[in-house]
């Protein structure tokens, strides 16, 4: 039988031949791979998805005071605001194209949605964000303390957008909260771009308390109202109702997405939680969601969280949009005896559906409804999100 022989420069030159085919593989299928790596720059992108009056102001703030997030609160306002005279879904890419900069710490985006002559304090309800009243934006507040927005608002307003670019750059995490989002495949070019490493919040709340708190303040949502229902002309009666069904709808579309038919891209980026479970348990929720984003939870910022969740009462219709000392339970509950029957059960059959799905009970009666001895939250099953990073341990700092 013949022998093959192969000397020794021509397997050296083979071996080279193959790893060199296997790295352009590897670069070929990493382009089209849908599951991207991290970037490089180990910046981790959060989305804090909710809708209006769902408790993502006081969320907001949770990441807001962490000293090494950079926040910002509703930057897609200034879309909806520009171009007001159309519908949600026609401003979908605009809104998305607008975040993806803005996680990137670039703001020129921003000069399409601005005056003319604009500076930080042309950036919508930029003063909640603890980075904007902190150095290298504003000397006012060091990055270990908690901001106080009244003397931010006095003191840090003349930064340009070119030293909040610089700021943004100089933080581990930037985090967004959003509410005009209802669905999550306009985000999927976001989840796919190697240079950003998100992670979505989604918080919802029971529709009922929603509508409790949008009564309220009706009149800052009448411009959002009509871009959510596409400019449609509504009897005023319905407006609420139906703008109350869209947001359940988005949940449901939203979530069920994320849970039940999730694209690869999505595995370990996604963490619904309810109002009502971070009212119950503050300190242990944030520290989830601190946990999921790879934040770390500090002393100072526990203390803040007890004070700001365990005051007196429900708050004031002056306080709807400020992050005070309030009862978080007693707010999480204020429905049941503030909303008449006759509009819980109205919301009860337009938001049915979402209520089954995120685990909210019905009730049959206005006594019902009054008897505060009666949990109308279903608990949440332990596998339901078997996606999220399982970590024993919470890391803190004393």
């Amino acid at each position: 039988m013949p022998r093959c022989r192969v000397n020794l420069s021509t397997m050296f030159f083979l071996c080279i031949l193959q790893g060199a085919a296997v790295v352009l593989f590897c670069g070929w299928y990493a382009q089209l791979s849908p599951c991207s790596p991290a970037p490089s720059n180990n910046k981790v992108h959060v989305l804090l998805l909710s809708s209006w009056r769902s408790g993502s102001s006081f969320l907001g703030q949770v990441f807001s005071q962490h000293p090494s997030v950079f926040y910002l609160m509703e930057p897609a306002w200034h879309v909806w605001t520009k171009l007001q005279k159309t519908g949600a879904r026609a401003l979908r890419m605009a809104v998305r194209d607008l975040i993806r900069s803005v996680f990137q710490c670039d703001f020129s985006v921003m000069e399409a949605y601005l005056p003319e002559q604009h500076n930080v304090s042309s950036l919508f309800m930029w003063s909640h964000s603890r980075a904007l009243c902190s150095p290298p934006v504003c000397p006012l507040t060091p990055r270990t303390q908690f901001s106080n927005q009244t003397q931010c608002l006095k003191v840090c307003d003349g930064t340009s957008l070119q030293g909040v670019e610089e700021a943004c750059g100089t933080y581990s995490h930037v985090v967004l909260k959003e509410v005009r989002f209802f669905e999550l495949e306009s985000l999927y070019p976001l989840l796919q771009d190697p240079n950003l490493d998100l992670r979505i919040i989604h918080l919802v709340r029971d529709p009922r308390a929603v509508m409790r708190s949008r009564e309220e303040s009706a009149k800052a949502f009448e411009s959002d109202n009509a871009v959510v229902l596409d400019q449609r002309n509504v009897p005023a009666a319905e407006v609420q109702y139906q703008v109350l069904q869209e947001i359940c709808r988005s949940h449901v579309r939203i979530n069920e997405r994320a849970i039940l038919k999730p694209p690869p891209f999505l595995k370990g980026r996604y963490k619904m939680v309810r109002y009502e479970d971070m009212a119950r348990d503050p300190l242990g929720e944030i520290i989830s969601m601190y946990d999921f984003v790879g934040l770390e939870m500090t002393r100072p910022l526990e203390d803040w969280i007890y004070k700001v969740t365990h005051g007196k009462g429900k708050g004031s219709k002056k306080e709807a949009f400020k992050i005070t000392s309030r009862n978080a339970v007693d707010i999480s509950q204020a429905w049941r005896s503030m909303l008449p029957y006759s509009k819980v059960k109205r919301i009860q059959e337009v938001c049915k559906g979402a209520m089954s799905l995120l685990g909210y009970k019905m009730v049959n009666s206005e006594k019902e409804q009054k008897r505060l001895d009666i949990d109308l939250l279903v608990p949440q099953e332990p596998y339901q999100f078997s996606w999220l990073p399982s970590r024993t341990e919470n890391p803190r700092k004393s």
